[in-house]
């Protein structure tokens, strides 16, 4: 028996999304773009994964732009808006533990002459809704939040920010990265106040290659790639119609968050219990986290050693966010964490399909590495 444990990283395609690729690549492979059958063939397929996805996203075909993915739609989102927005300030508001695809893309815009402010966060992983409104004053032209962590869980007051920015009298956009919680939390972008908001698709089993954007009908941002109409020139170029149809497809699938979220929860309490019978483990994750991921410490004990043995014995976990391929976690440095939990951590992500068996021989490896790997004594 195997258990896949890292789905913050990426998710196995749901056989939805499996049948879809089958049929976009073997029956519907024409370019949407193409004015024959075969291409509005392509095209049907096209706009039917765009009101699927749409209806997940609680918001209009029309405002959903297909991307390659999570970090292009963050990048879209950065770049498009700051450019089209430059006119009326420089400063962007974020905060200090967002995905490598936000981080990077702020420091590129520093470096095109932007303010940028990265919020501190708490012992918890999250940013004060004080911080935010000290932060956005009348130059502020951008505001981008995670919605969750994807190391550690933690939910962002997201909420919060339109009507933060609408007291400050800023003419801010208003991004957020919904890559961890499509899916799971019910947000509602015109509701919550959003301009922009970041899917992807092999984060709720799918497959790589498809992402969106969602933008506010209205919203203007300026293209960061350029040669063709699709995509209304927010995104040119020719659509990943199988990757794209996959999207739509694992959307429809996805149940209630309720529903889902109740079953998660009960695996994620039931783990978490069994740990504190284990001498040595600290819990990094906030008790009230999205359930579906939960950071944790293995005291004395490098993540590096501890990932092959749990894999070695057919669990899956990671140290940390997969974009950062094993350098040490920029969040848990932000929340405080000395050098010894940072060094020993390990996030453990579960999905709709995690099983309680899957659960077990996780707690099984950790009970072994504590019996078997010495520990680092620095």
């Amino acid at each position: 028996m195997n258990a896949y444990l890292d789905n913050s990283a990426t998710t196995a395609p749901c056989k939805e999304a499996i049948a879809a690729v089958n049929d976009a690549v073997t029956s519907h492979w024409g370019n949407p773009s193409s004015l024959h059958r075969v291409g509005i063939m392509a095209e049907d397929i096209l706009e039917k994964a765009r009101k699927q996805v749409a209806d997940k996203m609680f918001c209009k075909p029309e405002e959903v732009f297909f991307t390659s993915g999570g970090t292009e739609s963050n990048n879209l989102a950065l770049f498009g808006a700051a450019n089209a927005m430059r006119h009326r300030g420089r400063r962007i508001v974020s905060s200090s533990v967002e995905h490598s695809s936000i981080e990077e893309a702020l420091t590129q815009l520093e470096k095109q002459g932007f303010e940028v402010v990265r919020l501190p966060v708490d012992n918890y992983g999250r940013v004060s809704e004080k911080d935010i409104a000290a932060a956005v004053n009348g130059e502020t032209i951008l505001v981008s939040l995670m919605a969750v962590n994807n190391e550690v869980g933690t939910l962002q007051p997201v909420g919060s920010i339109k009507r933060i920015v609408t007291a400050n009298r800023s003419p801010a956009l208003i991004h957020c990265d919904a890559v961890q919680a499509f899916g799971k939390m019910n947000l509602k972008p015109a509701t919550s106040g959003f301009d922009l908001m970041t899917v992807s698709a092999h984060k709720i089993h799918g497959i790589k290659g498809a992402g969106a954007l969602y933008v506010r009908r209205g919203v203007k941002l300026t293209p960061v790639l350029y040669g063709g109409s699709q995509e209304g020139k927010v995104r040119p170029g020719t659509q990943a119609v199988p990757a794209i149809a996959a999207f739509g497809a694992a959307a429809e699938a996805l149940p209630g968050c309720e529903r889902s979220n109740e079953r998660v929860k009960s695996l994620r309490d039931y783990f978490v219990y069994a740990l504190s019978e284990i001498e040595g483990i600290d819990i990094n994750s906030p008790s009230d986290a999205l359930p579906y991921l939960v950071n944790i410490s293995v005291m004395g004990i490098n993540s590096e050693p501890m990932l092959n043995y749990l894999s070695n014995m057919g669990v899956y976990v990671s140290s940390g966010s997969a974009c950062s391929k094993g350098k040490k976690s920029r969040v848990l440095k932000a929340m405080g964490l000395d050098d010894r939990h940072i060094s020993s951590a390990l996030r453990i992500s579960f999905s709709r399909f995690t099983t309680m068996d899957e659960v077990d021989l996780l707690l099984e490896g950790i009970k072994g590495i504590k019996k078997t790997i010495r520990p680092n004594r620095k």
